[in-house]
Parts: C-alpha cells; sequence; structure tokens
C-alpha cells in the first residue's frame, strides 16, 4: 500500500479538511488540490495545492503529479464532474486506486465512499452481488444530526462568496454548476424562506392525502434539476422530461382511484418551482384531484401509506424499501436488484401488489455498511470518533487505515518537474510556492 494520498474536490464545507486528518491519524500522508476560492478557503491544513491552469491541462498536470508524488490512491466527492472524470481516467492508466465519497445508498445518517464509482459507476452495477442472509457484526449506529440544512446552507454561501473573492487566482476553473456568487447565495437564502413556507402551507397535506388514499397512491420523489445521476445514468434529460413521462402512464394506465404524489428535492427549493408544469399537465392529462404537489412533508410518513414508489435512482428508493412499500426504477440504481425492486414495466406498476422482501433488503443494507457505507455526515460531525465524526466498519475500517508491511512499488518511472499551473498552499493564505 503507496502512503501518499491525493484529495481532488470534496463536497461544500469543512469535511475534507476533516477527512484529511482523519487519514493522517490512520497514517497516510495527505495531499489536496485546490480548484478555487472555496476549496481553499475550507481547507486548513498543510500540503495543498492550488490548481490555477486550464481544464484542457488538467490530465497532463495530474499526471505529471500523480507520478511525482508517488500517489497511492486518490478521493473525490462526485465522480461525475469533468475534472473528476480526468482524474478516474489518469488513475486507471497509472494503476492508482480511487475512493468516490458521495450523498450515502442509506439517508439520512449513512455517507458513501465507494471504490471506483458510485451510483450508476458502481462495481455493483456490473456483476452479481454475493449477498448473505446471516446476520453480520455492524457497529451501533448513529442516528442524523439536527440543522443540516442551516449548515449546509451557510457553507455553500460561504463557499461561492470565497470562490468569487479568489477569481483572479482561479480564472479557468470550470464548475458544475451555475457558480455567480450572488445568484447561488441569494438561492439558499430563497431556499431557507420557502422551506419555512411550506412546511406551514402543507402542514395538512398528509392528513387530507392519506385518509382518503391510503395504500391507493404513489409517490415520485423528484431529484435536483442538475443532478449528474439523472442526466448520465438515466435516459431523461430534465426532471421536467421525467414528470411528464410518469404522469402520461399514469393516465393510461392507473385506476381512478389512485393519486400519485410527488415530492420536491429538499436541496432544490432555491433553484426550481414546477407548480406552473403540474397545473399545466393536470389541466391537459384530465388528472384534478388525483396529482399532488409537494416540498415539506414527513418523508417516511408519505412512504409507509404509500402503494409505492417511483423514481429515477433516487437513494429515496432505498428508504422506500425500508418501510415496506415497492419500487419501481427508471434509471440505473445500485439497489434495482431482481428479487427486491419492480422489474416490470411501468405501465404495470400500477397494478402493483406485491410486496418487499424484508429479509433480503436487511441482507442488501448490511452488505452496504460492510462495504461502502460509513455512518455520517457530511456537513456535521455525527459523533466523536475522529475529526470527521464518521463511525467505520471493521471492514472499511482496515481497507483506509496506511499499513507499513504493504508498501506498493510504483509502475512508473518518476518524473522530477511541474511545471506551472500550481501553487503550494502551506496552510495560511500567503503559500504560494510552486509545486516540486
Amino acid at each position: 500500500m503507496r502512503r501518499n494520498v491525493l484529495l481532488l474536490q470534496g463536497p461544500i464545507g469543512p469535511f475534507f479538511s476533516r477527512f484529511g486528518d482523519d487519514l493522517a491519524a490512520r497514517g497516510f500522508a495527505v495531499t489536496k488540490i485546490n480548484f478555487n476560492g472555496g476549496d481553499r478557503f475550507f481547507y486548513r491544513r498543510s500540503g495543498a495545492i492550488d490548481y490555477t491552469g486550464k481544464l484542457e491541462d488538467w490530465e497532463h498536470w495530474l499526471e505529471r503529479l500523480m507520478i511525482n508524488r508517488n500517489i497511492g490512491r486518490i478521493y473525490l466527492f462526485g465522480d461525475c464532474r469533468a475534472y473528476h472524470r480526468i482524474a478516474r481516467e489518469v488513475a486507471a492508466r497509472l494503476d492508482i486506486r480511487v475512493f468516490v465519497f458521495e450523498e450515502g445508498y442509506i439517508r439520512p445518517n449513512f455517507i458513501t465512499l465507494e471504490e471506483d464509482g458510485v451510483n450508476g459507476h458502481s462495481t455493483m452495477m456490473k456483476g452479481h452481488l454475493e449477498i448473505s442472509t446471516a446476520a453480520p457484526e455492524l457497529p451501533d449506529e448513529h442516528q442524523q444530526p439536527g440543522k443540516v440544512f442551516q449548515y449546509t446552507a451557510l457553507y455553500s454561501m460561504i463557499y461561492y462568496w470565497a470562490s468569487a473573492a479568489r477569481t483572479g487566482r482561479f480564472p479557468h476553473y470550470r464548475h458544475h454548476r451555475p457558480f455567480g456568487w450572488l445568484s447561488e447565495g441569494s438561492r439558499w437564502i430563497r431556499s431557507g424562506i420557502r422551506k419555512w413556507l411550506y412546511s406551514r402551507r402543507e402542514s395538512n397535506v398528509l392528513s387530507e392525502l392519506i385518509p382518503q388514499f391510503n395504500k391507493n397512491y404513489f409517490v415520485c420523489p423528484l431529484q435536483v434539476h442538475c443532478d449528474m445521476q439523472v442526466v448520465v445514468h438515466s435516459d431523461f434529460n430534465s426532471i421536467e422530461h421525467f414528470i411528464g413521462e410518469v404522469l402520461s402512464s399514469f393516465r393510461e394506465h392507473a385506476a381512478p382511484n389512485k393519486a400519485i404524489v410527488f415530492k420536491h428535492h429538499p436541496l432544490d427549493r432555491g433553484y426550481t418551482d414546477y407548480t406552473s408544469l403540474f397545473a399545466n399537465l393536470v389541466a391537459e392529462l384530465g388528472l384534478q384531484g388525483r396529482v399532488y404537489y409537494v416540498h415539506d412533508v414527513d418523508l417516511p410518513t408519505l412512504l409507509r401509506h404509500a402503494q409505492g414508489t417511483v423514481l429515477i435512482n433516487s437513494t429515496v428508493g432505498m428508504s422506500s424499501l425500508f418501510h415496506g412499500t415497492p419500487v419501481k426504477t427508471l434509471g440505473d440504481a445500485i439497489y434495482d436488484i431482481p428479487g427486491l425492486t419492480e422489474q416490470g414495466e411501468l405501465d404495470d406498476f400500477w397494478h402493483c401488489e406485491e410486496r418487499v422482501d424484508k429479509d433480503l433488503f436487511q441482507a442488501f443494507r448490511a452488505y452496504l455498511v460492510q462495504r461502502n457505507q460509513l455512518n455520517g455526515n457530511l456537513y456535521r460531525r455525527i459523533s466523536d470518533h475522529g475529526s470527521t465524526g464518521i463511525v467505520w466498519s471493521d471492514n472499511l475500517s482496515t481497507a483506509h487505515t496506511w499499513h507499513r508491511d504493504k508498501v506498493e512499488t510504483p509502475r512508473v518511472p518518476k518524473l522530477t518537474v511541474i511545471e506551472g499551473g500550481a501553487g503550494l498552499n502551506t496552510g495560511d493564505s500567503a503559500g504560494d510556492a510552486e509545486a516540486a
């Protein structure tokens, strides 16, 4: 096992800085690359390098750096971002392991950390899973901490403001979503206001829905409008496309006593509002009184009383299975397994009467916790374990601890010079020396 690890872009906030502390405590030597002022602001450890070059030059620059520093593994958040897609290709050429963070497959108190890729890029999508029904020994689970939304909103606004302040340092950076500091900050403020309004406006929705449609409605959780899992791992080109397809099928094939509930994604409140779209589609399709569009109702309650759940590849599918509600996926999802989810057509799912195989689900959940789920949160510490507060399973803890007696030998010749596009960050704002 090579000791040197490289952190690329992490989630918004201090998580990767804290994770760097955890890796150092586990014996690794950590290098971090900052791509913009937000990355630099939140990464408070020494050993960070600013990449100030163009995306077109990133591949060769990164390859030289990883050879020079004898990097053995990379950690990154989100495997579909442009810089990260290129990094995965370079790592494959150099026989360097890549570990990808993402929001947890199990929500709300887990984080995904998976080798090679997540969701549609997961190795679990490529072959038969060896899932044992024997109950494994797992660590006690810590529950989701409070006020996560408030911390996420605060970190997001700081991140975009810090990025704007450092535009001169990172003139060529390309973000994976809109990047204006004023517009992004205002959207998070708008999101907080809408959360407050929706929680009051929708306070009676469940008490009206459930008595009338108990076990006779379907839940459709919407993903964020720019979710790469939709664009890359499904046949839909937008959330609007998904809504239209689902409502069209529902009108043609669902019984007239059935209803459907679309739930807005909580992190998309400040960005999108589909009220007008639903009003037009309901009128056009003649579905008055059968279509609900909600934002801040209690999701577990909504799932428990539903007949089924229809989604693209949202991790709400795992929550639905946990509550015993059948699931139909319309994209690539790691939990879309024969025997666990509906494998037929959407048109037939509106008449679904099957039950979730609870034993298979619990076995699959345990399989995930052992192999790629960390009990933790990206924005708040969930426990007092380490700097991040992550609670590791034994398997994952061993896999992410450096072992002196397993040092690997590099398979490529070592180069000696890296030219341009970098500055060494020593932990303070003055660190602008060239990388060596």
